[in-house]
């Protein structure tokens, strides 16, 4: 019967009404909280998020101790869809968003959201050079709650230049299309544009397994993968506690939505093994060779 009312909360929430997306949030929180699944993708729901993104940091933040309920997330656009404004709405967090467009930046200012929460919007092209000053004069250091990285590009290399926060939950876009075996990520250019760099739209990001090796580094362990293979998962290690840490084998999610293109800019939906063919003659740095490779050489796993 939970199960049940879950399928059709489900259905229901794809109403355009914030106010009753934001009502049947709050409700499937609750039912959650009833079912009390210990895998956090089973927790899976969708209010602002792009698939169950909502769900699962719902049931991290219940999970883990948090002492500065902020968070930081850039790539938001307009911020009709993004992690954090559950959050923000749901259980009074503050934040920073950020994204490169001036005009959504200002739509965002002008929705009854910035009056109504505290939120800070700022207009920046995010690069490894500018990030922790970005924060900075911003007022966001140390202890963080949560970041959320997606910005369709370095996230790697943006998320491995951050220093001046330590979020307690992070959450990066990883590139399905490279697997769950390989350790590789798109080389950094600071003015990435993944429409420039192949007409497929798909090269970009890093792979699962190259995100799980830079969250050991900075003392992160992966939890899981958003079911749409998308979006991973982190917890600082020193606030784990009960959650389980996943390698990228057992969390990797391959994803089934189809965005590449042709040259004509067209979508082609070709499925994602398919598509990284057409990116063959490109290069991707290789954490393990410490060197760039060309994507045809590279040995992809998607199961």
């Amino acid at each position: 019967m939970k199960n049940f009312i879950k399928k059709n909360l489900r259905i229901i929430n794809n109403n355009n009404n914030e106010e009753v997306r934001f009502a049947i949030g709050v409700l499937n929180n609750k039912i959650n909280k009833i079912l009390k699944n210990t895998n956090p993708k089973e927790n899976e729901f969708k209010v602002f998020s792009q698939g169950g993104e909502d769900g699962i940091i719902q049931y991290i933040i219940e999970n883990i101790k948090i002492k500065n309920k902020i968070f930081v997330e850039f790539g938001v656009e307009n911020y009709r869809e993004s992690n954090t404004k559950f959050l923000l709405m749901k259980d009074n967090w503050s934040g920073l968003i950020m994204d490169g467009s001036r005009s959504k930046i200002n739509e965002i200012k002008s929705s009854d959201n910035y009056w109504k929460y505290n939120l800070q919007a700022k207009r920046a092209f995010i690069t490894r050079e500018n990030i922790n000053s970005l924060l900075k004069e911003s007022g966001i250091w140390g202890d963080i709650g949560l970041l959320s990285i997606d910005i369709d590009g370095v996230d790697y290399w943006v998320w491995d230049s951050i220093n001046v926060i330590s979020p307690r939950i992070v959450i990066i876009e990883y590139a399905s299309i490279f697997g769950n075996n390989t350790k590789v990520v798109v080389p950094y250019k600071h003015n990435f544009n993944r429409e420039v760099e192949h007409y497929s739209n798909c090269y970009f990001g890093a792979s699962l397994n190259a995100l799980v090796k830079l969250g050991e580094k900075k003392g992160y362990s992966l939890i899981c993968c958003s079911s749409m293979g998308n979006n991973a998962f982190f917890v600082r290690n020193d606030v784990l506690g009960n959650l389980k840490k996943r390698t990228a084998k057992q969390a990797y999610i391959k994803a089934q939505y189809r965005e590449s293109r042709d040259k004509n800019k067209k979508l082609t939906f070709l499925t994602i093994d398919r598509s990284i063919k057409l990116m063959k003659n490109k290069k991707v740095y290789d954490l393990s060779e410490k060197k760039e490779i060309f994507i045809k050489s590279l040995n992809i796993k998607y199961e």
